[in-house]
């Protein structure tokens, strides 16, 4: 039987495509994605992107392991079968799940670094406002993405958030195993914020914003749902949500990074 991953790649013009091959999991069944030989090219990034309406193929600048640039990308180090579908979840739900989660350990330094929220949820953001259009945005973070030894990926999926799912992308396994629900909050972003994605590494995931926030209350919202989708961003990082909301403020590009 052939994948859709296969028709879709033969479906392309010839030499559309530097060399390559399919990758499949290290626990067996079809490639979900085709991965560059050599480094990836920013110029062959747009065009596979302007081409995916009809091709079905989102790219993705893929990067490896510091230390072992093989994981997981080149090894298949990837569990697509263990996956759910993203609209199985509920993004507010899911959110203040994790949010909880987030609040729960010693309460004088995870209220001051929450501040100006409590406990509860706050909510979902509203939308931002799109300076540009959304898959114009993602060509030119691509530009600064690429460094020489992030590869071309090529994943069959209707829209960017999807990717992570149909690949099996297990890194953030330390906050959830399952990359549906990482999918699922990237979809609303999508809707939200214009947002697409654009790497991903071993644990890191680099998205274009075409809509961020541009007020101090709307990126503290923003930075609310951030800190409940990668924890570790605040507090590896920034510190508290009001540092972090500083940083979000006009930012066209949003990364993350799990421990």
């Amino acid at each position: 039987m052939i994948s859709d991953l296969t028709r879709l790649l033969s479906s392309l013009p010839p030499a559309t495509l530097p060399p390559g091959r399919t990758v499949e999991p290290e626990d067996g069944g079809p490639p979900p994605y085709w991965l560059s030989d050599a480094s990836a090219d920013p110029g062959l990034w747009a065009r596979m992107r302007s081409r995916h309406p009809e091709s079905g193929l989102w790219p993705l600048l893929l990067s490896g392991l510091s230390s072992d640039e093989r994981r997981p990308w080149v090894a298949g180090e990837v569990s697509p079968a263990d996956m759910s579908s993203p609209e199985r979840h509920d993004v507010a739900e899911l959110l203040a799940r994790w949010w909880a989660g987030c609040t729960t350990a010693d309460e004088d330094e995870t209220s001051a670094a929450r501040a100006p929220f409590g406990r509860n949820w706050p909510g979902l953001a509203r939308p931002g406002d799109l300076a540009e259009p959304p898959d114009v945005l993602a060509d030119e973070c691509v530009e600064f993405l690429v460094d020489g030894r992030t590869r071309l990926g090529l994943v069959p999926a209707a829209r960017s958030a999807d990717t992570l799912a149909v690949v099996g992308w297990s890194s953030p396994t330390n906050h959830t195993g399952d990359a549906g629900e990482i999918s699922a909050v990237l979809r609303s972003w999508e809707d939200r914020f214009g947002v697409r994605v654009v790497g991903v590494g071993f644990a890191t995931l680099n998205l274009s914003v075409a809509a961020p926030p541009t007020s101090t209350g709307h990126a503290l919202a923003v930075a609310a749902e951030h800190f409940a989708f990668c924890p570790d961003n605040v507090w590896q990082g920034a510190g508290s949500l009001t540092a972090y909301a500083d940083q979000l403020l006009g930012m066209h590009s949003w990364s993350f990074w799990w421990d």
